[in-house]
């Protein structure tokens, strides 16, 4: 982290600049305790796998991308875009506003929008890709086996999942329920079809969408 303030956190050498620490404030805000401590862990995997990886990238984009990229998973979502969208554009606003480029804004935009689409963003930028690593490795162990035993231990015991599996589950499910429009082609629907009734009758598949687009072939 060559030219920008560090420390350390959970073991875990980390940016400390204004822009971080006003990430980490709106995250605690905006996120329930469980969904707080998922974003940093997040945060600190993705930080971990750059460094074991020796990945050059942007410490405050990736810091910003994985603290905020839940603001909008809660369950008073309610549209009208899919969630990682809405998130994607508050906190582009809020990277903006925090003096932010118009460059490093939208690589947050993407790391957010694409947090949930890892067949895409582990391809993209190192910052969009480190994101979607650390993300990805907390909700379902992607890559699990990068980062030491000993250093995923400490990090989930300063940060406890508290029963991130069920509660996520249920906000994965209120989206489905309330805002069905938004979860066609994404993950959660994979949630509507096991868990919520009557979900496969409001959402259309993607064949039927190709089968009824207006054009005779």
């Amino acid at each position: 982290m060559h030219g920008i303030f560090s420390r350390m956190l959970a073991g875990v050498l980390v940016p400390d600049t204004a822009l971080v620490r006003q990430a980490l404030d709106h995250a605690r805000n905006s996120c329930e305790p469980y969904l707080f401590n998922h974003v940093v862990r997040s945060w600190l995997f993705a930080v971990r796998i750059g460094q074991i990886r020796n990945i050059s990238h942007d410490p405050e984009v990736v810091g910003v991308g994985t603290l905020l990229h839940d603001i909008t998973l809660n369950e008073r979502f309610n549209g009208p875009r899919r969630f990682e969208v809405e998130g994607a554009d508050l906190a582009r606003t809020f990277a903006r506003q925090g003096g932010v480029d118009e460059r490093r804004a939208q690589l947050i935009w993407d790391s957010i929008a694409l947090n949930s689409t890892p067949s895409i963003g582990l391809y993209k930028e190192a910052e969009v890709a480190l994101c979607t690593a650390g993300i990805c490795l907390d909700v379902v162990g992607l890559q699990y086996d990068t980062i030491p035993p000993s250093e995923i231990a400490r990090i989930v015991n300063e940060f406890p999942r508290l029963d991130m599996k069920r509660r996520m589950t249920r906000c994965f499910c209120h989206i489905a329920e309330n805002v069905p429009e938004t979860t066609y082609d994404n993950f959660i629907r994979d949630f509507g079809n096991r868990f919520v009734f009557g979900y496969r009758a409001k959402v259309p598949s993607s064949d039927d969408l190709v089968a009824n687009a207006p054009f005779d072939e």
